[in-house]
């Protein structure tokens, strides 16, 4: 992998992280069309970025998370879910992983329920997240171990369906990530880090550094429009996405995952 490529594969983990469109879906095509997503060092590079990514929601947030232990109860009680069945179905997740046919399928029936989720869950007004709310959309986390289904869009739309507001939703969702993607990239990390080489080390730094600044600026545009015009852009661009793979994949072209 180049620099080059790396930096791409960053840009795409940046703007793709925290938007509800699939980080795996795109890292997918990006990594195929490139060539690349057969090296074993694209798989862990994937994982390790995600790092500089959570690290931007620690930046742009870091006055929440000097709150009261309450709100890292809420994390802890909503991140609880994912981590009992992503251990428990842990083989079940990887075998999905390897079929690219799941996560077209996921991205076309997503943008289908991101066109009219505004519809069904009306925006409402900001209030205090209960733990019952916080547990209730964590196992809305888990619909996300879905290859193409995505973290943020299954959260969000959970969050709105218990009454919480777009932004707060949001917002709920991107904490929820550090715990998530941290537990779960650094458990992959564990099992990859030995075939780190010496060579590596200047690639992964730059990979998280572009990460870092592509998804707080992702962030920081993801929040605004959403609270504007609601999810029906990002629901006709999960469908298009899909259908892309989709014809890709019926014409025989090659699609590896990452």
């Amino acid at each position: 992998m180049s620099i080059w490529q790396a930096i791409i594969l960053a840009i795409v983990e940046g703007i793709t992280e925290f938007l509800p469109v699939s980080s795996t879906g795109h890292m997918i095509i990006a990594s195929s069309f490139m060539g690349i997503s057969h090296l074993e060092f694209t798989k862990m590079f994937t994982v390790n970025i995600q790092f500089g990514a959570i690290l931007s929601v620690l930046v742009l947030y870091w006055k929440r998370f000097f709150q009261t232990t309450d709100f890292y109860f809420k994390l802890f009680v909503a991140f609880l879910p994912a981590a009992v069945i992503g251990f428990l179905l842990n083989d079940f997740i990887d075998a999905l992983l390897e079929n690219v046919w799941v996560v077209a399928i996921s991205l076309l029936l997503g943008g289908i329920v991101l066109i009219f989720i505004d519809r069904i869950a009306n925006d409402t007004r900001e209030k205090v997240i209960t733990f019952p709310t916080a547990f209730k959309i964590g196992f809305f986390q888990c619909i996300a171990m879905i290859p193409g289904v995505s973290r943020s869009a299954s959260t969000i739309i959970g969050g709105m369906l218990n009454g919480l507001s777009r932004k707060q939703a949001a917002e709920f969702s991107f904490f929820l990530a550090v715990p998530t993607m941290a537990a779960a990239g650094g458990y992959k990390l564990l099992k990859t880090y030995d075939t780190i080489q010496k060579e590596d080390i200047q690639t992964l730094l730059i990979g998280n550094a572009v990460a870092f600044v592509v998804a707080m600026l992702a962030i920081k545009f993801f929040i605004s429009f959403l609270t504007k015009y609601g999810f029906k852009v990002f629901g006709y661009y999960r469908i298009i996405l899909g259908l892309v793979l989709l014809g890709l994949l019926a014409s025989g072209y090659k699609l590896d995952v990452v």
